[in-house]
């Protein structure tokens, strides 16, 4: 009898939601109220599995989409930042109300690079010159690095989870890629048009570019996996395919060039050298290039060579600094954030602020056919040139820092594994990483979900690989 109340109660229930939905479709027009049970089903997940709701997210940021409130100067990801606020709500709660976080993590380098960052963060948005654009930015900054780096890090214990994570991810940005190429098709696979048919699930051409390397370095990762039995192997073939097909037509030569980065770090580690010799190198090509810099940029000003929809043409234009746009544009950005900081050294100008401010310290002759004399083009297209011109020369150097350590734990965690799977995934994501902060050389994504969240889970996974699997003989494989 219990068991056939219940039954009646259910259709009980059932038919009101019916009659309840109808009368909304009927008499308001509107379709909302049968939105309710996924409403009440995520919250739900929110209350028994947290988990669960990041892998949600993470299949979601791909297809979400990007809505703005001009009135409250307000932009936001839909569906993913409003999931993410509701994680960080939730995660930080849990944490008060436990007291309980891995302290492996928690007090892990690169954990530490975090707190350090989120404190000077706070030290220049009191000082700023816009305090309510900083608050916001960097309560954006706590919904990105509090579920995708310490929620990811405690969900990556277990190691089906990061396979998840992985390919749900992977598996919305497909979708994103089938129709992308589609969009594209129907323009011909023109040059222009490869800037913006990724719209509405990608702001630009760029933005998607930078994702497609990162997940096509890790899906590279799985072809490799040892273990993967032949359909899934044969499966992860054609994804590299797709995203390989994908980051060609997007035209994005930072993307391209943030590859051939990560290839030649994969070949000094498969060649076994040490880390102090790549930070060496790379400080002395630095190095070089401010010591004979008016010699290579008078080089650079001999290639008229404009970005177009050949390939070729495209990878010819990288170094065209005399009449390629695009590239002009990224230089008055970057000498716009140089004389930002010239005038604000030591706290910038805060967090977030480089958009409105650097409209007045653009040069004339620097100014470009997409520059706007109002600046309102955007940010500093430069993951280490904003934070100098928003946060002082500390903000830049934190930035670096978190590079430099990250890179160099996933260096060594790859060197010490024990077991071949953890030793590939950890590989992957270093390498991902990587291709991430030299395509953040000439553009800045760290404020969105698009981007952010990737790139805080990959440094989750190089801790997570560091602390629970270096060590170990086994890795659990899904």
């Amino acid at each position: 009898m219990e068991k056939k109340a219940k039954i009646a109660w259910l259709y009980v229930i059932a038919a009101l939601f019916v009659a309840v939905g109808l009368f909304f479709v009927v008499k308001k027009n509107t379709y909302l109220f049968f939105a309710l049970p996924v409403v009440l089903g995520v919250l739900l997940l929110y209350i028994f599995s947290l988990d669960k709701v990041m892998l949600l997210t993470a299949f979601t940021i791909p297809l979400s989409v990007n809505l703005k409130a001009a009135e409250a100067g307000l932009a936001i990801s839909l569906p993913a930042e409003p999931l993410l606020m509701g994680i960080l709500v939730l995660f930080v709660a849990k944490m008060l109300y436990d007291g309980h976080y891995d302290r492996r993590i928690s007090h892990h380098p690169v954990a530490i690079v975090i707190y350090c960052m989120f404190g000077w963060m706070l030290v220049t948005t009191i000082t700023s010159e816009m305090p309510v654009v900083s608050l916001k930015f960097m309560a954006s900054r706590l919904w990105f690095i509090v579920p995708g780096f310490f929620l990811c890090a405690a969900l990556f214990k277990d190691p089906k989870n990061i396979h998840r994570f992985i390919w749900l991810y992977i598996a919305a940005l497909c979708i994103v890629c089938v129709y992308t190429i589609i969009h594209h098709a129907q323009f011909g696979f023109d040059g222009d048009s490869a800037h913006w048919v990724m719209t509405p699930f990608y702001n630009d051409h760029t933005a998607y570019g930078a994702a497609l390397a990162i997940y096509l370095i890790l899906a590279l990762t799985y072809v490799f996996m040892p273990g993967l039995k032949l359909g899934r192997r044969l499966l992860v073939i054609g994804v590299v395919l797709l995203l390989s097909i994908a980051l060609m037509l997007s035209n994005c030569r930072a993307a391209w060039i943030s590859m051939i980065a990560a290839l030649a770090v994969l070949v000094c580690m498969l060649l076994r050298i040490k880390f102090r010799w790549i930070a060496a190198a790379v400080v002395l090509l630095v190095g070089l290039f401010f010591a004979f810099q008016n010699q290579i940029i008078d080089a650079l000003e001999k290639n008229n060579q404009d970005a177009s929809g050949d390939f070729i043409e495209n990878v010819q234009s990288i170094t065209n600094i005399s009449t390629d746009a695009s590239n002009l544009e990224r230089i008055n950005r970057w000498q716009s954030a140089f004389r930002l900081f010239n005038e604000r050294p030591v706290f910038g100008w805060g967090p977030g602020t480089y958009q409105f401010v650097y409209a007045p310290y653009q040069m004339s002759k620097e100014k470009t056919i997409i520059s706007t004399n109002a600046g309102d083009g955007g940010n500093a297209h430069s993951e280490y040139f904003g934070p100098l011109a928003e946060q002082g020369l500390v903000g830049s150097l934190l930035v670096l820092t978190l590079v430099i350590v990250t890179v160099y734990c996933g260096i060594k965690t790859y060197s010490r594994c024990k077991n071949k799977s953890a030793k590939t995934l950890v590989l992957g994501a270093t390498l991902a990483f990587i291709s991430y902060f030299v395509h953040g050389t000439l553009n800045n994504f760290l404020d969105t979900d698009k981007l952010a969240i990737p790139v805080w889970s990959l440094a989750a996974l190089i801790v997570a690989v560091d602390v629970y699997y270096a060590d170990r003989e086994r890795f659990e494989e899904e």
